[in-house]
């Protein structure tokens, strides 16, 4: 069981095209931005909230829009992140573990044999 489930989701991973697996996260993340900025500036004034800084008013709805996607893409990357069965995320950590112990073996035994010399 556990070998398949990892077998299948790299399966399914490997059809998903990486540009689709972006999209999949700014898109909603942009729309999102958009109604965010549209009820933050309804109920604040932009200005008042960037005050100490000099900016225009729509430099302040630009700086929302963009601070509010940020928010949101980090959220949607989270949460594909978590999308992910544990049983890969342990195997992917135990492979990488075992390729660094082989890189650091690989360069002990370099040094060895160069102190040799």
């Amino acid at each position: 069981m556990y070998i398949e489930s990892i077998y299948v989701y790299h399966v399914y991973m490997e059809t998903i095209p990486l540009i689709q697996r972006v999209v999949a996260v700014l898109w909603p993340s942009f729309i999102t931005a958009g109604i965010a900025t549209v009820l933050f500036t309804t109920m604040l004034d932009p200005m008042l909230v960037f005050i100490d800084y000099d900016i225009s008013r729509l430099g302040s709805y630009t700086l929302s829009f963009f601070i509010f996607w940020s928010f949101g893409a980090i959220t949607a990357a989270s949460s594909c992140y978590f999308l992910k069965p544990c049983d890969v995320n342990r195997k992917a950590r135990k492979e990488a573990r075992a390729e660094a112990m082989d890189v650091a073996g690989a360069v002990a035994e370099k040094s060895v044999a160069a102190a040799k010399k």
